[in-house]
């Protein structure tokens, strides 16, 4: 595998939309005992119920470390998934696998963001953080993609979404917090951004979702649902901590065009809950010096924009909650072409994200451009 020293914008090449036609869907096996309660066990049933729904559209490839790669294999019993030995601290390969990037010619390339665990030292959810740091890397040789590597450059996949169309869409919370990128400016950023994944334009909304632990990540608040129309997360409700998130992620979208000037159509999407985790769940969630706590007291960010759009399908999470029904209805709406798949996901959620923060998409190439 080639570490390429040019940029995907100098070699004709861009992150395509979400709904763009995928080869496969990458995850990874949960099984940190100090983010997922009872040895990650009801976990790794929540992730494999995920990886079987995105199997019936799509293949699905699951990185499992050499520890829990025959447990992993004996559940994950469905020809469609395959199941790779691959280290990792955590679960979420959204924020640890590469992006990756096609120059519509067939070409496949991936970059690999430098990753630090949502903050590093300054707000960081876990100690210790290089083998996912080296997630991307590992795939990109698996699939033989050149690799483009941002040294230096912090960003979680998590952090944005696209249209495919030269627009890029995230938050300031995130992306311009200090435990990222503090060495760089909006516009500085924002020319990353451009070379990396060849946009023309980003809109910042000002925050991501209230308790949201990486900082406020837009995939868990805001997504593109096809050029020129996005779904934001929302409450009438002013008692809600919320409501001032989302009115002011409203008042920039109402006044945002995208790369094309076109004004922004904008759904909303109900937020469940509120959510917590119980005594019980807390207490099966082993604690160590540096992780994330987990106690009931916290509201739960869960959110049904934490989607996947897969090839015919819309994986979304339910929550066992009286909206579930209401964002499956909307879901539907959006995408009439797809079929709306609801899987439990409030034992991602108690990790702290939720279906798109656990997955990946390989957009489909059909062949691979010299690396």
């Amino acid at each position: 595998m080639t570490t390429l020293t040019t940029t995907p914008r100098a070699d004709d090449y861009h992150m395509p939309a979400e709904w763009a036609p995928h080869s496969q869907t990458w995850m990874v096996w949960p099984q940190r005992p100090d983010n997922w309660r009872d040895q990650a066990t009801p976990a790794q049933a929540a992730f494999t119920q995920v990886a079987k729904s995105i199997a019936r559209f799509e293949p699905v490839s699951v990185c499992v470390t050499a520890a829990h790669y025959q447990t992993a294999r004996a559940q994950l019993d469905d020809p469609r998934i395959r199941v790779v030995e691959i280290s990792s601290d955590d679960a979420w390969v959204r924020d640890t696998g590469p992006t990756f990037v096609i120059n519509g010619k067939g070409g496949l390339r991936g970059v690999d963001w430098t990753f630090n665990a949502w903050g590093g030292l300054e707000g960081g959810l876990y100690g210790e953080w290089q083998r996912d740091d080296e997630v991307a890397q590992k795939i990109l040789e698996i699939e033989r993609c050149g690799r483009y590597r941002t040294e230096g450059f912090v960003l979680e996949g998590g952090s944005i979404h696209v249209d495919g169309e030269g627009t890029l869409i995230t938050t300031e919370e995130c992306l311009l917090n200090r435990n990222r990128n503090p060495h760089l400016s909006r516009e500085e950023i924002e020319r990353v951004l451009s070379d990396y994944l060849a946009i023309d334009k980003v809109i910042w909304l000002p925050h991501g979702l209230y308790n949201d632990e990486t900082d406020g990540h837009v995939d868990n608040f805001c997504c593109f649902v096809r050029p020129g129309e996005v779904l934001l997360a929302w409450t009438d409700d002013p008692e809600n901590p919320n409501y001032e998130r989302c009115q002011a992620a409203m008042r920039v979208l109402e006044q945002s065009t995208d790369a094309w000037d076109r004004p922004l159509v904008v759904h909303k999407m109900p937020i469940p809950g509120p959510l917590h985790a119980t005594d019980e769940e807390c207490a099966g969630v082993v604690p160590l010096v540096g992780t994330q706590p987990r106690d009931p007291s916290i509201r739960l960010a869960g959110s049904y924009v934490n989607f996947l759009i897969v090839n015919g399908g819309i994986i979304a999470p339910s929550f066992n909650d009286p909206l579930d029904d209401e964002a499956q209805a909307i879901l539907t709406r959006l995408f009439p072409q797809h079929q709306v798949v609801m899987v439990p996901g409030r034992e991602i959620l108690l990790g702290g994200g939720n279906i798109h923060c656990i997955t990946q998409q390989q957009p489909a190439a059909s062949s691979r451009a010299p690396i």
